[in-house]
């Protein structure tokens, strides 16, 4: 049976941002997932991407950021970003640490499994400053990291990755146009053994490629895979969960 999503609501400052929560029996680990610059939590990318993660056996959390909450186009600032990315990860690592404690187990009760951040393009970059910032995350994974604008990769974006010491999965498209090939090889290396990049052959931005007509629910979920090794790869058990 899949697993359902949960809708929730995540306190942020004096306001609130809608969220939605999916737990599968005993995940390996939580991912909490914030969305691009253009589109919210409910876009079929992500709904496919967390739908095939909570499959795999990792609980989710994804969320809207405060400007997708109220309508608006124009993305949150990066202090108020961050600020929702702080109250997202202490929502799951609470949610994490509420169903250790109801384990019938006891020599299970009270743990957490580790608690990772991830985010589509502009919700990931928001991701690596809150880390950079000393958010706590077992981890960061990047859906299309967004480099630079388009055009412009004289403009990176990339000097608050080299103080991250946590694990780094970056997924990125061949074709996208926010992450020149050579550019992104070459900041990947410099963060050093932590970073690691995977390449989608004739991905772009959005990781369609042409030729090869899918959904974005089904791109989404075809990411999945790669991730939840890369977590299992990289999630001990009993790692510190995010706060």
């Amino acid at each position: 049976m899949p697993t359902a999503d949960s809708p929730i609501t995540i306190a942020v400052g004096d306001g609130h941002v809608s969220g939605a929560y999916a737990r599968p029996a005993n995940p390996i680990a939580t991912l909490v997932l914030a969305h691009g610059a253009g589109a919210g939590m409910e876009h079929p990318f992500m709904r496919g991407f967390t739908g095939a993660l909570n499959d795999d056996g990792v609980a989710t959390l994804r969320f809207n950021f405060p400007y997708r909450e109220a309508g608006r186009k124009f993305p949150d600032r990066p202090p108020a970003a961050i600020a929702t990315w702080r109250a997202a990860m202490a929502e799951a690592a609470a949610r994490s640490e509420s169903a250790g404690s109801e384990s019938a187990e006891s020599e299970s009760a009270g743990s957490a499994e580790p608690i990772w951040a991830a985010g589509k393009s502009f919700g990931g970059r928001m991701a690596s400053m809150a880390v950079a910032e000393g958010m706590q995350a077992a981890g960061l994974v990047y859906l299309g990291y967004p480099l630079h604008p388009p055009g412009k990769p004289e403009k990176l974006r990339d000097e608050h990755l080299y103080g991250v010491q946590t694990p780094m999965l970056f997924l990125q498209g061949t074709r996208d146009t926010f992450a020149t090939k050579d550019l992104l090889e070459g900041v990947v290396s410099r963060i050093g053994p932590t970073a690691t990049l995977q390449w989608c052959e004739g991905g772009d931005h959005s990781f369609a490629v042409a030729g090869n007509k899918r959904s974005a629910e089904d791109i989404g979920a075809s990411l999945a895979a790669p991730v939840a090794a890369f977590l299992r790869a990289n999630s001990p058990a009993n790692s510190p969960a995010g706060g």
